[in-house]
């Protein structure tokens, strides 16, 4: 296999990743606080023994998390939460604690808050938020003070991770950080509305027609390469 050959491979590699990648966008253009991802191509360039010039690959095997902020939606309901720019709700998990902009939240009868899945709300300082089960009203203030029939009650914590890079998604919106977490200053919580998916699905379709594209014509450029070597091969073989 010659280097014509490997390089059309890398680059059939890297767009069969992004094809994959906006698939997963689109099937997700209606999940809650959903971030889109992105490919990420570099290049990989290696110098060549004797007077050829240099080999140069590119690589689609990095993901990105996009953070645009996602489209309030307005809901009225009491525990529905959203984030106005950066930050992260933080839940409790069984496999550690996660980041999450999805938040509709519901009171357990113990009075703990837990997302969809059942997860654990916890507050600035780490700790599970518990709602007491005889409030008449819950009021959530835009710095995450939460409040039950005019008296505080906890304080809803924002965080980002450390490295912007670091995200791990995972099953039910929730992300992974390897190098750890930090508290926002200043959050800014919206009661009564959930954050919808920042996915554009027009944008997303576009992309795939273009990436579609390429792929097919890094396709075509493999069989002639193919049919050129299969040509030289029965040549010599005269």
């Amino acid at each position: 296999m010659d280097n014509a050959t490997y390089v059309a491979l890398t680059r059939q590699t890297g767009l069969a990743r992004e094809m994959q990648v906006i698939a997963h966008n689109i099937a997700n253009a209606d999940t809650t606080g959903f971030r889109r991802e992105g490919v990420v191509f570099s290049e990989f360039v290696r110098g060549l023994d004797g007077p050829e010039e240099s080999l140069s690959m590119a690589l689609g095997d990095t993901r990105q998390i996009i953070q645009t902020q996602g489209a309030l939606i307005q809901t009225n309901g009491t525990f529905d939460l959203a984030i106005e720019g950066e930050g992260f709700f933080l839940v409790e998990t069984p496999r550690g604690e996660r980041l999450t902009r999805a938040g509709t939240f519901t009171p357990k009868p113990a009075g703990e808050l837990v997302n969809m899945d059942g997860h654990r709300l916890l507050d600035a300082g780490g700790a599970p938020i518990f709602v007491p089960p005889d409030a008449q009203g819950i009021a959530v203030a835009r710095d995450g003070t939460m409040s039950a029939d005019g008296q505080p009650v906890a304080e809803i914590g924002l965080h980002r991770p450390i490295d912007p890079l670091d995200l791990q998604r995972e099953a039910g919106g929730l992300f992974r950080v390897e190098e750890g977490f930090e508290p926002i200053e200043a959050p800014v919580i919206v009661q009564g509305f959930i954050e919808g998916s920042n996915v554009d699905p027009l944008t997303e379709v576009s992309r795939m027609i273009a990436v579609q594209r390429a792929y097919e014509q890094g396709q075509r450029l493999l069989e002639r390469e193919d049919e050129r070597q299969r040509n030289v091969i029965q040549t010599l073989g005269r």
